[in-house]
């Protein structure tokens, strides 16, 4: 058998990768489908933004459904209903996108709160933030499997063809995790009634998880400006760039895994800087200054800079603006009382994530209305850089007086 943390973290990996994947194909193959739908480019927006609100709705209702059934069996659900959701959209029928875009979103959702109680529960403490940040990573590998597989396969056979292969994907991984499941689920409280998930006490788990430590409000601030940045490059990176720099499909997919690659390796080497930092806020903090600075960099040079340059600005932009969610769920976990691990990850993540629900339909519109891409992504790296002065202001105000 395999150790505890290795197979929670090999399972907690593997279904990160694949919630991602499902999750980021839409957009890789949106220059396609929007156009044989007859829907303006910049709506891809509007799926990510429902997507988002789908994975909101389980965190606030879902976390005792990871309790009763157990973390490993809600990533497998998530795999299915991700699926499912797909298969809708595959069917090309305008008006199923939304229902499609929400069932994804729920089929999302579990990644966080199961992850980070498995994780929480098997993670050796000395290494626990890396651990998280090799979890985490699994979100950009998805993104780049979308942009290596779904574009080339959307190019050459369709974009319902690249969802299809996505739903194949998906199902394999959650049937291949099964093996695991007595090992990782052995805590589950089947006796735990459901009705839990759905009471008005539910409404208020977002505020009772930030009051469970003073760290964890001006963390999921912070969190809240990475998700609306994060949210805008990977919405809208491949249609903007197939749209207004008249890239091939191929080729835009290719630059887009290149900066999701580029996530997983900054996911890693900045969780294992902070591990050796000791301070996830602060460290948090800088790192958005810098992420704010090279995102910007590559939205107003890089489409148009020579091959190598644009590889190297979208190295940069997704090796920053990819890699903090692990470093994130790692500080909630540690500082969350250890009951109630999966309460607060939920709550934290939820409203971090109302910076990917706000984000895409707020970029959307910005297009419509002023015409402009390059406007509301520099909105977005604004945003994050003036939240991350805020917040390191206010982190170091804590030090001096706790001196």
């Amino acid at each position: 058998m395999l150790k505890p943390w290795v197979a929670a973290l090999s399972a907690t990996l593997l279904m990160q990768t694949v919630g991602t994947f499902l999750g980021q194909t839409i957009p890789v193959v949106a220059p396609l489908m929007t156009a044989e739908l007859g829907l303006r480019p910049e709506t891809v927006g509007n799926f990510s933004s429902v997507n988002t609100l789908g994975a909101i709705l389980f965190l606030l209702f879902g976390t005792p459904f990871v309790a009763r059934h157990g973390p490993l069996r809600m990533l497998q659900f998530g795999a299915l209903v991700g699926s499912l959701a797909l298969l809708a959209a595959a069917a090309g029928i305008v008006w199923l996108l939304p229902v499609a875009a929400l069932v994804m979103g729920i089929g999302y959702g579990p990644t966080g709160p199961a992850g980070s109680r498995i994780l929480q529960a098997t993670a050796p403490p000395r290494h626990r933030v890396l651990i998280f940040s090799v979890k985490q990573a699994g979100a950009p590998a998805g993104g780049a499997l979308a942009g290596l597989v779904a574009a080339p396969i959307a190019a050459l056979y369709g974009w319902q063809a690249a969802l299809l292969s996505a739903i194949v994907v998906a199902l394999a991984c959650a049937v291949l995790i099964q093996p695991l499941r007595p090992q990782l689920d052995a805590e589950r409280e089947p006796q735990r009634p459901w009705r839990d998930a759905f009471t008005a006490k539910r409404l208020a788990a977002p505020v009772n998880a930030l009051r469970m430590h003073r760290v964890l409000p001006p963390l999921t601030l912070q969190a809240f400006a990475f998700a609306a940045l994060q949210g805008s490059l990977f919405s809208f990176t491949v249609t903007w760039l197939v749209e207004r720099h008249g890239y091939s499909l191929t080729a835009a997919g290719s630059l887009f895994a290149a900066m999701q690659v580029a996530g997983v390796v900054g996911r890693l080497v900045l969780g294992w800087a902070a591990d050796r930092l000791g301070d996830a806020t602060r460290s948090l903090s800088l790192h958005g200054l810098v992420a704010a600075a090279l995102s910007a960099a590559w939205v107003l040079l890089g489409p148009d800079a020579p091959a190598p340059l644009a590889l190297l600005l979208a190295v940069g932009a997704g090796f920053t603006a990819a890699s903090w969610n692990g470093i994130f769920l790692a500080e909630v976990a540690r500082v969350a009382p250890a009951d109630r691990v999966a309460e607060a990850s939920s709550g934290a993540i939820l409203l971090c994530f109302l910076g990917y629900l706000s984000a895409p339909t707020a970029f959307a519109w910005a297009v419509t209305m002023t015409g402009s891409w390059t406007l509301p992504y520099l909105v977005a790296c604004g945003l994050l850089a003036v939240v991350s002065l805020v917040v390191f202001a206010l982190r170091v105000g804590d030090a001096v007086r706790n001196r």
